[in-house]
């Protein structure tokens, strides 16, 4: 974990409520995908977690939606405001136990973190798939960015863009060697509930300090209790309890 202050390079809407903001700063404590970082956002206390959507050596790209103050404290930071932030918090996903064809399931702005995934598999030699669910066609975003590195379904609730419903929806291929997924509680469970291979879920709980310290996140899995800042935000499906 490092913490510093990152200088925003960009920051603008990409979908309904949903911004896209790139920063540049020290990267070197983000070596998984689907690792988070905590933002002090204005006057407010707590920090804001968001997962890391990419980076690179110079810097990294956040995507957000604006749902409380903090969010919307972000969405008013313009090029050269900078941000403090502690960066490279989370176990990120393991890539070793994908298999050839893995899935990829990402529920609204459970999707960032699958980007960098799906990059590092194709890296890999691994032929991944995404299926990507929103509300409604206002709500997809970085559709485009996805499919320059693998085939995607999209669904919406209401049938606008893609397959009408929900993403359990869409059969995984017969070939599917393990799947991943991060979005909302609902949605996991029903993944779990409905896929025959193993995967690995990010879980999206409210979070104090981020790094352990607070106990604030832990949840109940089978393996005892744990720290969804600190021994996850990601767990095997095989470990949680619904």
């Amino acid at each position: 974990m490092t913490q510093g202050l990152y200088t925003v390079r960009s920051n603008r809407p990409i979908a309904a409520l949903t911004y896209e903001m790139q920063l540049e700063g020290d990267t070197s404590a983000l070596v998984r995908p689907g690792q988070f970082v905590n933002l002090r956002t204005g006057g407010h206390y707590l920090r804001r977690p968001l997962s890391v959507c990419a980076w690179d050596a110079s810097g990294m790209t956040l995507i957000y939606k604006v749902v409380g103050e903090g969010t919307d404290w972000l969405s008013t930071c313009m090029p050269g405001d900078t941000i403090d932030m502690l960066c490279g918090l989370g176990n990120g996903f393991d890539t070793s136990v994908s298999g050839q064809y893995p899935l990829l399931v990402g529920g609204g702005v459970g999707l960032p973190p699958l980007y960098q995934l799906a990059r590092q598999l194709v890296d890999e030699g691994k032929q991944p798939r995404l299926i990507m669910g929103f509300n409604s066609e206002r709500e997809v975003f970085y559709r485009q960015e996805f499919e320059r590195l693998l085939p995607v379904t999209v669904t919406t609730m209401d049938g606008s863009c893609g397959v009408r419903g929900l993403v359990t929806d869409v059969p995984p291929a017969a070939d599917c060697t393990y799947f991943y997924a991060c979005g909302p509680f609902p949605m996991l469970r029903a993944l779990c509930g409905c896929m025959t291979v193993p995967g690995q879920l990010s879980l999206e709980e409210r979070m104090g300090c981020g790094f352990g310290a607070c106990m604030g996140c832990t949840i109940h899995t089978r393996l005892g209790d744990k720290r969804v800042c600190k021994e996850g935000p990601v767990f095997l499906k095989e470990e949680l309890i619904w």
